[in-house]
């Protein structure tokens, strides 16, 4: 049927009747013109061209589509990764924000504790040096009293060598040995 519509189709073209002379000359070039398209349609067709150009534009369609569905998993696939990635990268920052807050939290504790450390240190160097002192006062009042009882003593010595006489010079001499020997029995 399309070969019939096709034939009358190209019969009833005007340029071939344009030409002078019989029509089914082969004198017409029109009419050779239409004779060498009518078998070069003919062999067209029984060579089956149009089914295999058909074919192959089957072929490259389901290729295409084929390209396109891969493209559209390759899409998915990839905004699968990428939300992946996303979620971690948020995961991450939520990380990164706790450490932050953890360092922080820390430093001010460590900062805390050093103050406090530094106070008790203070108090404890503060009572080290009232201590010191103290000692130093203790030992400064000790050197004077014994300076004193240096002082007392030689002036004692010296006034009961001027009051005294040779005879209370022994006597005090020959008791103060029987005192000492009394002492080591």
């Amino acid at each position: 049927m399309k070969k019939l519509t096709f034939l009358l189709v190209t019969l009833a073209a005007s340029p071939a009747f344009a030409s002078e002379g019989p029509f089914f000359s082969l004198r017409n070039a029109h009419f050779v013109i239409l004779v060498a398209f009518l078998i070069f349609i003919g062999v067209l067709l029984k060579f089956k061209v149009p089914s295999m150009l058909m074919g192959m534009l089957d072929k490259r369609a389901d290729g295409i589509k084929a390209e396109l569905e891969e493209a559209r998993a390759l899409r998915e696939e990839a905004q699968t990764i990428l939300a992946s990635y996303e979620r971690k990268a948020r995961e991450v920052q939520a990380q990164a924000e706790e450490i932050v807050v953890a360092a922080k939290r820390d430093a001010q504790v460590a900062a805390d504790q050093a103050k406090e450390d530094l106070k008790v240190a203070i108090e404890r160097r503060l009572k080290a040096a009232e201590d010191r002192i103290g000692s130093a006062e203790a030992a400064a009042l000790k050197e004077v009293k014994d300076r004193a009882v240096q002082v007392a003593v030689a002036a004692a010595g010296e006034v009961l060598t001027k009051q005294m006489s040779a005879s209370d010079k022994s006597g005090l001499i020959d008791s103060a040995i029987a005192e000492v020997e009394t002492r080591l029995n």
